[in-house]
């Protein structure tokens, strides 16, 4: 490496027999060769790179003394380590001079990368050091005090997510006006799908579950703790109003219930690994019923029992593959949420997992006309039929054998089971 050495040019007196202008004599500059040891240091994880800042506003921060140089401070993002932030804190100033690899001009796509060469004369050594994460902080003048939020990320967050609600109500106008059948059912259900509550109807919903009657009156001392079952009417003379069916299925509802119905009017099969046994063992009586409202409501209870069936299965230890691509709406996610969900825990409690089997039970009841074999349902629950009889009993079902098949029914006015009294030995 040369060094360049300029030396004074030489100066001539004025002739006074000649009247031109004295000439200067120009040496040439002389360059002095440096022999260096190059050697480009690159980054470590456990060690910051340098960082370099420019000050857009003409600030200078080399113009002041040396006991009134400015502090300066690196931030690095607890919880995203990537972002870092430069802060130039002048003395006795009110403003901070702060930049950001992640806001800004930092955002703009790099095409070079970056790096600090320091050049050492005494020892001949020159280091070259890559800059962190190849950005150049501007610096920008921001008032000590005021808080330091960054609005570009949360303004193309909102443009984005305008841009794509416009996209989809698009693609929903075309698909109504010019999509199939199948596609149009296929874009119904996806917008039952991420349909919200109803903010308004919140406290609504709140009252009417806060208001369901749980009978913890008769204990079983060796298998609960309290009987767990949807609200009913003990005096009811006919099975539909014992429990029944409006304090189950909320009226708002049904509107989300009708994707068996659907499956079925496009000609789809309904698997086995998306629908539980119970349902597919009597898809077919759908086709049988006559009655367009009786035929809704069967199907519309079909579909709730898979959604509790699904929702008990995501929530379970061994998380059911069967259950992890199932979509419950919106609606009746947060419904069950509330009704199932102790606050602060994702798993059921074991009180709560039996308050859901009620609520699957009882609906099979609906389903077989209050006659209904246990077996597949027992499948669906993971449970087995000597176990899930006594769900049953709890209910204040009976049971009876009809061609070496159990049958469950539900005689009313109903009884509920007495609680089991155990003698202590002396």
């Amino acid at each position: 490496m040369e060094e360049e050495k300029e030396t004074e040019p030489e100066c001539y007196e004025r002739d006074p027999q000649n009247d031109r202008m004295p000439s200067v004599k120009k040496k040439k500059k002389k360059r002095k060769r440096l022999d260096v040891k190059m050697e480009v240091i690159s980054e470590q994880p456990n060690k910051i790179a340098p960082l370099v800042g420019y000050f857009p506003s003409g600030y200078d921060p080399e113009k002041y003394q040396e006991d009134e140089q400015p502090s300066v401070s690196v931030f690095r993002n607890k919880l995203r380590p990537n972002r870092l932030q430069l802060v130039v804190s002048p003395n006795n100033s009110k403003v901070d001079f702060v930049g950001t690899n992640y806001t800004g001009e930092a955002t703009a796509p790099q095409v070079c990368t970056y790096a600090l060469g320091i050049l050492d004369k005494e020892t001949q050594s020159l280091k070259v050091v890559p800059i962190a994460s190849n950005k150049i902080f501007r610096l920008e003048p921001r008032i000590v005090g005021l808080e330091m939020c960054d609005e570009e990320p949360l303004e193309g967050l909102k443009e984005e997510t305008v841009t794509s609600e416009k996209k989809a109500d698009k693609i929903r106008d075309l698909t109504n006006l010019y999509g199939s059948k199948k596609a149009k059912a296929r874009a119904l259900k996806m917008e039952s799908l991420n349909q919200k509550e109803d903010p308004s109807a919140e406290g609504d919903m709140a009252r009417k579950i806060e208001g369901l009657v749980i009978n913890k009156e008769d204990l079983d001392t060796i298998a609960y703790t309290a009987r767990n079952i949807p609200p009913h009417d003990s005096t009811a003379m006919i099975p539909e109003r014992a429990y029944p069916l409006d304090k189950i299925i909320f009226k708002g509802e049904w509107d989300y219930l009708l994707d068996v119905l659907e499956l079925l009017q496009s000609g789809a099969e309904i698997r086995p690994n998306s629908h539980p046994s119970f349902v597919c063992n009597r898809i077919h009586r759908l086709m049988e019923i006559q009655d367009e409202t009786e035929r809704k409501v069967l199907a519309c209870i079909f579909s709730y029992i898979t959604h509790l069936l699904k929702f008990k299965d995501q929530r379970s230890v061994d998380n059911a593959a069967s259950a992890k691509q199932h979509k419950i709406p919106a609606i009746l996610r947060q419904k069950f949420s509330k009704m199932f969900e102790d606050s602060g825990s994702f798993r059921l409690s074991i009180e709560k997992t039996n308050l859901l089997i009620s609520y699957v039970l009882v609906l099979t009841l609906f389903a077989d006309n209050f006659r209904t074999d246990l077996s597949d349902i027992a499948k669906d629950l993971r449970m087995t039929p000597v176990s899930l009889r006594q769900h049953y009993e709890y209910l204040g079902c009976k049971f009876s054998r009809v061609d070496q098949v159990l049958l469950v029914t539900l005689p009313v006015p109903l009884e509920f089971p007495k609680q089991r009294m155990h003698r202590r030995r002396k």
